[in-house]
């Protein structure tokens, strides 16, 4: 058939060009995850300065990943690059959380909505972590103000009630974060009622002393 060679020759070309898109796509994407995990465990162990260095380099990434799918929204709308956003998304909230900075915005990390909502739910479980963390270091009143942002995810999250095609799955990880949000009020109450009865203890023992 005259010109199908090439008509094939074109097919052949693009193919290979959207093929190496998405191979670089993917090797950046796992490296964006990479630094985003790597920033949140340094956060945890309140290494600031190596955390925030994680977060740029998992944003030069996912910038990079972002100009490299210009000509081929379907994969950028790919599950691996979206996945790559909310984590990047996730380890940004924490850091900023945590530190008691300013919330940045999806348009601050330059991410989608469904990215950015799925990973401000989960940051609500390295708040719990967080929290956790703080308890066993007799920190209640910092416990105190994570759950407090739990709670204001939580709040805002239940509020979004789109389907899941617009929203990546959000009711689902909004259900998750009530769930992490509830067992860390009663591990928060289990711990100042504990800290109370120790207090009374302690005060009666001294009362008792000076008798």
């Amino acid at each position: 058939m005259e010109g199908l060679d090439a008509i094939g020759e074109q097919m052949h070309a693009l193919l290979r060009a959207k093929n190496t898109a998405r191979d670089r796509a993917l090797e950046q994407s796992r490296a964006v995850i990479r630094y985003s995990s790597l920033a949140i465990r340094a956060v945890h162990r309140d290494e600031r300065a190596l955390a925030e260095e994680n977060l740029r380099q998992a944003r030069t990434q996912a910038k990079e990943m972002q100009q490299g799918l210009a000509d081929y929204p379907d994969l950028y709308f790919a599950g691996y690059t979206q996945d790559a956003l909310k984590e990047l998304s996730e380890a940004s909230i924490v850091f900023a959380l945590v530190g008691e900075l300013p919330l940045p915005s999806a348009a601050d990390l330059e991410v989608d909505v469904a990215p950015y909502l799925n990973g401000l739910g989960e940051a609500a479980g390295e708040l719990r972590r967080r929290s956790l963390d703080m308890l066993r270091r007799g920190g209640n009143a910092e416990a105190e103000r994570l759950l407090g942002l739990m709670d204001d995810i939580y709040s805002l999250l239940v509020t979004l009630d789109y389907p899941d095609a617009l929203t990546g799955g959000l009711r689902r990880t909004t259900d998750l974060v009530r769930g992490v949000t509830e067992r860390t009020r009663g591990d928060l109450t289990l711990s100042l009622r504990l800290e109370s009865a120790e207090r009374a203890a302690a005060a009666l023992e001294q009362s008792l002393q000076k008798k």
